[in-house]
């Protein structure tokens, strides 16, 4: 991305925006009924289903897209189901399955590398450690389709989406199928943190679906201003990243990734900024009060 605003530089804003949007978007309701982790074993397990697709004959990104995504969905519904038959705590589960899958994917990329004969023309490590300045347009425009799908399913299943949040087992008495509620939010998840392994990669994704959705809950108590915070906080993060990461870029202090997310952590420690002094403002106010504390005028 060296050189002026060139349209290279556009498009890799515009795709890390598109995703930053979609991932706030995700990750609220993710923060919202504790399952932060959730983002964080998809990335992980998503390496080897990359690396089982390259070696099953995938070159392009979607079918590489597509065996991640179908192993993240699998590890997910795999530590759920142990934890329905045995009881044992969900994240734990969850940590250790990741821990397996991840190995797994490491595994697979070494032996790709050392014998599969085009696996240099195809370079995985991508999908570890992202490579958002690698960003076409063919990634933005799948970027920009998971963005337009993430605000369509909210619009048709925001009522039945924020009950579940909030009271899921109110939600079950009502009827309603909270299964397959809950089984929509995991695909969701896991399509937006599948998109966003080539620019942030394994490590980093999970950081740009959490932030945005931590950011926003500082600001607002209603579950739709905090929804529509999170997207414009993870846009303003991928876009604003890029663009540090690239007037950065002769002094070679941090790729876009890292950029990315280190400016999605200063949308989080302004927003705890912020809600500490507001906090501090309604003390203050119940303080001044307090009946034993008024003035006493003769």
């Amino acid at each position: 991305m060296a050189g002026g605003w060139d349209t290279g530089l556009w498009t890799v804003a515009t795709g890390t925006a598109f995703l930053g949007a979609s991932a706030g978007l995700a990750g609220s309701f993710a923060v919202l009924r504790r399952q932060s982790l959730q983002g964080d074993v998809v990335a992980h397990a998503a390496l080897a289903g990359v690396a089982v697709a390259f070696l099953a004959g995938g070159r392009g990104p979607l079918p590489l897209l597509v065996g991640g995504a179908l192993a993240g969905w699998l590890t997910l519904r795999l530590a759920d189901a142990i934890h329905r038959q045995t009881r044992l705590p969900l994240d734990a589960l969850q940590g250790g399955i990741m821990a397996v899958g991840f190995g797994l994917g490491l595994a697979l990329l070494k032996h790709i590398t050392s014998h599969v004969a085009d696996a240099g023309r195809h370079p995985l490590d991508r999908y570890l450690l992202g490579q958002a300045a690698q960003l076409r347009e063919s990634d933005v425009y799948l970027i920009a389709l998971v963005l337009a799908l993430s605000i369509f399913l909210l619009a048709a299943l925001w009522k039945y989406w924020k009950l579940l949040a909030f009271d899921g087992e109110f939600a079950a008495a009502l009827g309603l199928p909270v299964r397959w509620l809950e089984m929509s939010l995991t695909a969701w998840t896991v399509t937006v943190v599948v998109v966003g392994l080539k620019a942030a990669g394994v490590v980093l994704i999970t950081a740009l679906l959490v932030a945005p959705a931590v950011a926003a809950r500082q600001w607002t108590d209603r579950l739709g201003l905090m929804v529509c915070l999170a997207g414009l906080f993870g846009a303003l993060a991928g876009g604003g990243g890029t663009l540090l990461a690239h007037y950065l870029e002769q002094q070679k202090a941090i790729p876009t990734g890292p950029a990315i997310v280190l400016c999605a952590s200063g949308w989080v420690a302004v927003s705890l900024l912020w809600a500490r002094a507001r906090l501090g403002g309604r003390l203050r106010r119940t303080l001044a009060t307090w009946p034993g504390d008024r003035n006493q005028h003769p």
